[in-house]
């Protein structure tokens, strides 16, 4: 602290130096204090910090004729509050760009963003096809995320119309699906579990991490590479999902054998199943971590096999891991409610499952080496 006085100075400093504005506040002073110092203050230092509420941005959001629609210190409650009111000043300010009913690629190009002129205002949209069902539409969003997430709805939409007869073989299940269904019909409806691995496939085997069409040609190229896909990826999904049922059988069986001096154990395994492997588990899984699912099943499995020899090693590992647990459901619960997508907490859920592995079945390995120390710099990068 004595190294920034006087504080004037330091801030008229940082501010000269033009920070980099894609950073947060706290990363862009971060990097100043590296620069300046040669060292900078732990990320967690400045997440601590709570500010009072005068030193928060206060934000004013008016419509086209000046009026004040709302205002506040929140950004992420007033995109909430005003979202669709956003989304409606694009209504009917184009009729020649919006359509519905689209069933083919016929609308020529996609531009990323489009400026409109209303009331001397200049507006931005961002066109997205809207996936509508048995077509598609063509709309203008307010912001480039909600248009991307959108439109690669709407470009799997007319994938599939365009691929009908090779999606028509898979549609009743893959070799594997009748048992694997089975297994789940308990927590699992048939109809949506078959949905849920139909829709991972498709979405894997049509785009993939192919970049979003933007006009009829490399539309056309994407369906071609998407027929060539389908089967191995569509045929290695439902072989995944027989084999992740089998290891839940596994699990399931070995629960049943657990004394009741054993419940609080069984109980967390049975909570780490859930958080696996749940009604939309497929699809929500990212396709790349689909693989491990088996291998972390085992590994709950493994643990409970193991637990009479060292029951005090594994109530200390347990314990810890919970810890690191509640500290991610909590942030990722608030990003729920905010309506925030973070890549880097979903990295640090993975990292978690592999600690899982290493610490109670360490004969099933991991791809790379993990550890608390790794966990805990994984959560101290992530953004504040």
């Amino acid at each position: 602290r004595s190294r920034v006085v006087p504080a004037p100075d330091f801030v008229s400093a940082f501010l000269d130096a033009e920070p980099d504005r894609s950073q947060s506040p706290p990363d862009a002073l971060r990097a100043h204090f590296a620069t300046r110092f040669g060292a900078a203050p732990p990320a967690e230092l400045f997440a601590a910090v709570d500010l009072p509420a005068h030193l928060r941005v206060h934000i004013v959001v008016v419509d086209a004729a000046g009026q004040e629609l709302a205002s506040g210190r929140d950004l992420a409650a007033l995109r909430e509050q005003l979202g669709q009111a956003a989304q409606l000043s694009f209504a009917g300010v184009d009729p020649a760009f919006e359509r519905t009913g689209i069933v083919r690629w016929d609308f020529g190009d996609l531009p990323e963003l489009l400026h409109i002129e209303r009331d001397g205002r200049r507006l931005t949209g961002y066109p997205a096809l809207v996936d509508a069902g048995d077509s598609v539409s063509l709309v203008l969003l307010d912001t480039a995320e909600a248009a991307a997430e959108a439109t690669r709805g709407g470009v799997l939409r007319l994938m599939r119309r365009e691929l009908r007869d090779a999606i028509g073989r898979f549609e009743k299940g893959g070799a594997g699906f009748a048992a694997a269904a089975l297994q789940f019909k308990a927590t699992i409806a048939t109809d949506a579990l078959l949905a849920d691995v139909l829709g991972a496939a498709l979405d894997r085997a049509l785009l993939a991490d192919d970049p979003l069409p933007r006009n009829a040609q490399s539309f056309a190229e994407g369906v071609k590479r998407a027929r060539t896909r389908l089967p191995a990826v569509s045929e290695g999904a439902f072989r995944l999902l027989h084999t992740v049922a089998a290891e839940v059988q596994a699990l399931n069986l070995r629960l049943g054998t657990v004394p009741k001096a054993q419940a609080r154990v069984a109980a967390e395994v049975r909570a780490q199943r859930d958080a696996l492997v749940y009604p939309g588990f497929f699809g929500a899984t990212r396709w790349a971590q689909l693989q491990h699912l088996p291998r972390y099943l085992k590994g709950l499995d493994r643990r409970l096999a193991k637990l009479a020899e060292r029951p005090d090693r594994d109530a200390r590992h347990a314990e810890a891991v919970a810890g690191l647990w509640r500290q991610f459901a909590e942030r990722a619960e608030r990003n729920r409610r905010e309506g925030r997508r973070e890549p880097e907490l979903d990295e640090y859920r993975w990292l978690l499952e592999e600690l899982r592995v290493s610490l109670f079945a360490q004969e099933l390995k991991t791809p790379f080496p993990v550890s608390f120390k790794r966990l805990s710099k994984a959560w101290s990068d992530l953004p504040r």
